[in-house]
């Protein structure tokens, strides 16, 4: 992994050693140098910096002209402004142009460190953020799937290759893994795409509906038909029919349903002829058909003619590896849809979704960011904003802590520690709306050893402010 760079600008040169001195020891990073503004812009086009910590006055152009510069080529750059100058006015329009700092000169080296610090962390955050929304963009033609792991391109594959070959297919996954949605992408990237998919939630009906819901009826078939109904595989003809979890139908049906798929026709209750019918079948499921088949309570003959082309959705545990690209397409949708744009996670969060195991698959992650947007205070979702699972976490004070027992021992402690400490400052600056003061009081601790503590766990307590 590339180290983080910084630029500093400033056209005496034994400002620019000065500096240098101060965050090299404390910052592993690489440091560039430039004595001019106009050198600082063919540096930061030739390497990209993360920072950029720049004089304000300089001969040939000023510092905020040069911030817009470096904002114009690149805004997820973090500038940082520096003057021997300084006045209320000047530093109220350095940040209302862009700046991320301001500080005069003769600085404290603390706060120099901090303020670098800061700065290639928004850096690397924002970057974070485009790559994730440029990788959403490249996903846009996947059929709604969001990843870019391997196993899901191997779905993606397998599904263009038997769309348009009209076999039976059987979907399996555990819940919440998208197998309607793997059901949807069959039928559009199909020739039947032109016509509307039929969807039929097999559990949701009971056995003597779910017939006629199925087949159809015809007049006198039973008491209250007084007229023709068409069923759905009537309904589909010509057409897609997802039979969503298939293994909670009975066995009268099975014998049906296995009529249709070898005869193609259907009869409805109370007829003496069958119709012939054009339709594409899905089945999905997340149970063991093998094991009900062993138990006598799916036929095997009805598994063999669903099971064609077998596709299996994999969980997010298998995935893991899209589950930022996942969360971002979330909270985008979210953000969206309550009027809330420009959240973002802050990088705990997005650790915090990595570690934890989502036992609702995909489902689950998508009604946690959901929930994390409208309980978002300010434009950043912190961890605390995530909502708990069920069981498996221990918390403290109301804050879930991350499971951890895979790693060595002293790595758990600090991953533990970091996280608790990030969660619990952030949970009391938002109780006292960022003042330090306050917050300070609140948990006994010294207003300076806070600050020393905010500043450790990159927590900016003025983010905080002005939320309620």
């Amino acid at each position: 992994m590339a180290k983080q760079s910084l630029l500093i600008v400033d056209d005496k040169k034994d400002m620019l050693s000065l500096l240098k001195r101060v965050i090299a020891p404390k910052l592993d990073c690489e440091i560039d140098l430039a004595a001019s503004a106009y050198e600082a812009i063919d540096l930061v086009k030739k390497r990209g910096h993360d920072v950029v910590l720049t004089d304000i006055k300089m001969p040939d152009l000023d510092g905020i002209s040069l911030m817009k510069e470096i904002i114009a080529f690149d805004p997820t750059i973090s500038v940082i402004i520096m003057t021997g100058y300084a006045t209320i006015e000047g530093a109220v329009q350095a940040l209302k142009e862009g700046a991320l700092d301001f500080f005069q000169k003769p600085f404290d080296n603390d706060m120099v460190i901090h303020s670098v610090k800061k700065g290639f962390e928004r850096t690397s955050l924002l970057r974070e953020n485009r790559r994730l929304q440029e990788q959403l963009q490249g996903s846009k033609e996947n059929y709604g799937f969001v990843g870019q792991s391997s196993k899901l391109k191997k779905i993606l594959e397998l599904i263009s290759r038997v769309a348009d070959a009209d076999v039976t297919v059987l979907i399996r996954g555990e819940s919440g893994t998208g197998k309607e949605l793997a059901a949807r992408a069959l039928h559009e990237m199909s020739r039947r795409r032109n016509r509307k998919m039929i969807t039929v939630n097999c559990p949701a009906l009971p056995e003597h509906i779910l017939e006629s819901e199925l087949f159809g009826y015809v007049k006198g078939a039973f008491t209250g038909a007084t007229s023709n109904k068409e069923g759905l595989f009537l309904a589909a003809n010509g057409s897609t029919i997802l039979l969503d979890e298939i293994a909670d139908i009975p066995l009268s049906i099975q014998t049906k349903l296995l009529r249709v798929l070898q005869e193609k026709e259907i009869r409805p209750l109370g007829s003496t002829k069958s119709i012939n019918v054009d339709v594409r079948v899905i089945a999905s499921t997340n149970q063991n058909l093998e094991e009900k088949i062993e138990k006598g309570t799916f036929r095997e003959d009805l598994f063999y003619r669903l099971n064609v082309v077998s596709i299996h959705m994999p969980s997010l545990r298998e995935i893991a590896e899209d589950i930022p690209l996942l969360a971002q397409h979330f909270l985008e949708k979210y953000s969206k849809e309550y009027g809330k744009e420009g959240l973002e996670f802050s990088p705990e969060s997005i650790r915090c979704l990595l570690q934890r195991e989502w036992k609702g698959n995909v489902r689950e992650l998508e009604n946690a960011i959901k929930r994390a947007v409208l309980l978002a205070q300010g434009d950043t979702i912190w961890p605390t904003d995530i909502p708990k699972e069920n069981g498996g976490s221990e918390t403290h004070q109301g804050i879930v802590m991350p499971c951890v027992s895979h790693l060595p021992y002293k790595q758990a402690k600090e991953e533990i520690l970091n996280f608790f400490s990030t969660a619990y400052f952030t949970n009391l600056l938002k109780k006292t709306n960022g003042n330090v003061t306050l917050a300070a009081k609140k948990c006994g601790l010294e207003r300076q050893s806070l600050q020393r503590l905010l500043r450790k766990y990159k927590i900016d307590s003025s983010s905080f402010r002005n939320l309620n």
